[in-house]
């Protein structure tokens, strides 16, 4: 189908590539919208298949790398787009590194810096590398644009940032980055549309609960502080990776059990957090359900449940009170359960659920009397990517006059 000028995001994970083609925003006050959203899921495994509005249903793929199921996606994607080239390529990427605090336009000096720094996150930046490499090749002379997640805790107060090592490391930009900030950016302006300036200049929680978990502070429209640090391995415990852990203990296991930092990296980044604990899964679904017959499982809830209470409470005194509470990400917008578990003991803040708006995962939880705002909000990465691209490319179009053409 031939579609007018559109804006096409990428979005790598472990296993799959989710992608939109985007319609650019139409006013000052407008953003962008999805005309077409899929995906390609079950990368390295047998059967990957490739969806998106429109198909008739799942279209089996050469998926055996992402560099096989990104060749072919683009196959696809020339075709939604009937010939007529995209405005720009946004891509997620999760880690700026130590020196690129905002998104930019993808240089060969970009990509030579983001391999440079590939250590600081063997989990995602190769994957988005190579993707971006594919990209690149598949749409010469399209703009690319990287969007990292880092950008929206660029503006962190010096105190946040610090990690209490030596002096040399911080001076190297060391430091604390946070992540999901891409999400971020999201939940704020729609908090910003769905409940005005004043809720979104407010004292703000912002909880991204999923396989991936996180939590930012947000004062005045400015990000106050934030669950990951230095790497997505820190803060809330998540699917597959611990949270914050006492360094010590990291120390005694590579000693006591001579492991390699290859070892140790998969330890913290595949087998510890949700999965750790149960011994089964780190799937939130299969936890609650299990969780009746399976101690295991329902410690684990627990200590998820518990962190993400404890560290709402932490921010709250970070910002001296709280008005609202924003969960998203998979657990924040479908677990009514862990929403709930989340905000039992915060009454002496003043927040107050309402049971069966919760429940039913509407949109505003917090009961009459509450005088904390609890909100559901759908999270969406690629309208905050597409919007940047957008303004990278149209702002570098009006640099460049006719007669440098």
């Amino acid at each position: 189908m031939a579609l007018k000028p559109l804006i096409l995001t990428v979005n790598g994970g472990s296993s799959s590539i989710k992608f939109s083609l985007c319609e650019p925003p139409s006013g000052a006050d407008a953003r962008p919208r999805a005309a077409v959203r899929g995906s390609v899921e079950r990368i390295g495994l047998p059967g990957t298949t490739l969806t998106y509005d429109g198909s008739d249903g799942p279209i089996e793929i050469d998926g055996g790398s992402h560099g096989d199921a990104a060749r072919t996606l683009i196959e696809h994607i020339e075709k939604l787009l009937g010939g007529v080239s995209p405005i720009g390529v946004g891509h997620r990427v999760v880690h700026g590194g130590l020196h690129y605090q905002d998104h930019q336009v993808v240089t060969d000096e970009l990509i030579a810096e983001l391999k440079r720094t590939q250590p600081l996150d063997l989990a995602h930046l190769p994957r988005e590398v190579a993707l971006i490499e594919e990209f690149r090749a598949g749409f010469r002379g399209v703009p690319q644009v990287a969007c990292f997640d880092t950008a929206f805790h660029r503006g962190l107060p010096r105190v946040a940032q610090l990690l209490p090592i030596p002096r040399r490391y911080a001076d190297a930009g060391i430091r604390r980055f946070g992540f999901h900030g891409l999400s971020y950016s999201y939940l704020m302006g729609e908090l910003r549309r769905v409940a005005g300036e004043d809720a979104a200049n407010g004292r703000v929680l912002l909880a991204h609960l999923g396989s991936g978990a996180s939590m930012a502070a947000v004062k005045g429209g400015k990000p106050v502080d934030t669950t990951m640090a230095f790497s997505p391995t820190a803060g809330l415990v998540m699917g597959t990776r611990p949270g914050d852990l006492d360094p010590g203990l990291l120390v005694y296991l590579m000693r006591t059990e001579d492991l390699t930092w290859e070892q140790m990296d998969d330890l913290v980044s595949n087998r510890s957090g949700l999965l750790g604990l149960s011994e089964t899964t780190y799937d939130m679904r299969d936890l609650m359900e299990r969780r009746a017959h399976d101690a295991r499982a329902a410690e684990a809830v627990d200590l998820f449940c518990y962190q993400a209470r404890k560290f709402a409470g932490a921010y709250a005194a970070a910002m001296g009170g709280l008005d609202t509470v924003v969960f998203a990400g998979g657990i924040g917008e479908h677990s009514p359960e862990v929403r709930a578990r989340i905000c039992e003991g915060l009454e002496f803040i003043g927040l107050h659920l309402d049971p069966a708006a919760n429940a039913a995962s509407a949109s505003l939880i917090s009961d009459e009397t509450s005088a904390v705002t609890v909100r559901v909000l759908h999270t969406d990465e690629e309208i905050v990517i597409a919007q940047a691209v957008f303004r990278i490319v149209t702002e570098g179009r009006q640099r460049i006059s006719p007669g440098d053409r």
